[in-house]
């Protein structure tokens, strides 16, 4: 390889380099994050186990950067709604996102 040659090939090896370097890379969740997720994640269930007309032992609650999923069964339309409305009265709870099947 003459010299040139193998200057260009350097510089293009840098250019690749550095246009990867630039790409982004998928945010990885904090340990504040996960432990904020963890305590939503308890208040929650905590408040279903409260309410004596559920049966919360059925409901599944999943969080994640605040967004509350409850999935599972629920007695009726009524259940599923006060489910719902429950999970959105807890403090830092962003949304409510809900997968309940009817039993």
């Amino acid at each position: 390889m003459t010299g040139v040659a193998r200057a260009l090939s350097c510089g293009a090896a840098l250019m690749v380099a550095l246009a990867a370097g630039c790409t982004s890379t998928p945010r990885v969740d904090s340990r504040g994050e996960y432990v904020d997720d963890t305590k939503l994640t308890a208040q929650v269930k905590a408040a279903l186990l409260n309410e004596p007309t559920l049966k919360s032992d059925e409901i599944k609650v999943e969080t994640y950067r605040g967004v509350v999923r409850l999935s599972g069964f629920v007695g009726s339309t009524a259940d599923e709604d006060r489910a719902v409305a429950i999970a959105r009265g807890v403090a830092g709870v962003k949304s409510v996102r809900y997968d309940t099947r009817l039993r």
